[in-house]
């Protein structure tokens, strides 16, 4: 875990690239139970006038706090994570590629320090997550808590 007392605001966390591909959704939906066709049917997905297939969004959402836990080294000192969903992730269709082995669509995350609260032992990490140069997710922020 990073040293607390050497936290200053607007210090840089780090920055991770997420490649997503149709198979990563495939296994999301099994794992989380939403088996919504947006997810997985491109016929369907436009068919309720999205782009395409999109990402879940609790995918993408915790997908982008994997950066903070593995800043901060302990999964359980995140003790409070938020954000507002304001674009979907589209996945695309990668034909003739392996299901597996596609490159996919990047999903980009940049963290830095947005506040330190010295009495409380914590700080809040401010998340930029992009992906096609658009942000998918505004406000995220993560609370960490420091021993």
């Amino acid at each position: 875990m990073p040293d607390f007392t050497t936290l200053t605001v607007g210090d840089s966390i780090g920055e991770r690239t997420i490649t997503v591909n149709r198979a990563d959704l495939v296994r999301y939906a099994g794992a989380s139970g939403d088996f919504n066709p947006i997810h997985w049917n491109e016929r369907f997905a436009r068919e309720v006038e999205l782009p395409g297939v999109i990402a879940h969004g609790m995918f993408t959402m915790g997908a982008a706090v994997q950066l903070v836990t593995d800043w901060a080294g302990d999964p359980g000192a995140v003790i409070d994570y938020q954000t507002r969903f304001t674009k979907p992730v589209v996945v695309e269709d990668l034909a003739g590629e392996s299901p597996t082995t596609a490159p996919g669509t990047e999903i980009t995350v940049t963290g830095k320090i947005g506040a330190k609260d010295d009495a409380a032992g914590t700080a809040r990490v401010d998340l930029t997550v992009e992906a096609g140069g658009q942000k998918v997710l505004v406000k995220a922020q993560a609370v960490v808590r420091f021993a």
